[in-house]
């Protein structure tokens, strides 16, 4: 399975990919690296103007992109947000799991590696906030 190289925080990981996710990648590099042989920045995903990302202006695409989709504020007036996805993420993550019958305790460290959580502790928030995952005691069917 490909790795991905992943550095949050000054500390790097080596997270697995689904060969799908690789191929874009090298797809997305190839094209990158055509549009910019010098790149300004060092960073994967580079603007039109080959720099890096910032946060306002993926945020500005991304809410474009969701009122062109037709998604619609949450109640309490929330639009959905980048974030959102790696909330959506990490709850289908352990509803995988738990449906699967498998023990969260024992894979919460591998989310919480995806994640970039120093410490599992940090992403049972993810489980013990969604009203969508059973506790425990309850059936994951």
């Amino acid at each position: 399975m490909p790795l991905c190289r992943y550095r949050h925080n000054n500390k790097r990981r080596l997270l697995p990919l689904h060969p799908t996710a690789a191929g874009a990648i090298q797809d997305y590099r190839r094209l990158r690296d055509q549009v910019f042989p010098r790149p300004v920045s060092a960073a994967l995903l580079v603007s039109a103007a080959g720099t890096r990302l910032l946060y306002y202006n993926v945020s500005l695409t991304f809410t474009r992109l969701t009122r062109r989709a037709g998604l619609a504020a949450r109640p309490g007036g929330s639009r959905p947000r980048p974030h959102d996805l790696r909330h959506s993420f990490a709850v289908a993550t352990l509803l995988d799991w738990c449906r699967d019958g498998g023990d969260i305790a024992v894979r919460m460290p591998l989310l919480s590696a995806y994640l970039g959580h120093a410490d599992p502790a940090g992403t049972y928030w993810y489980y013990s906030d969604s009203r969508v995952i059973p506790t425990p005691a309850s059936s994951c069917a």
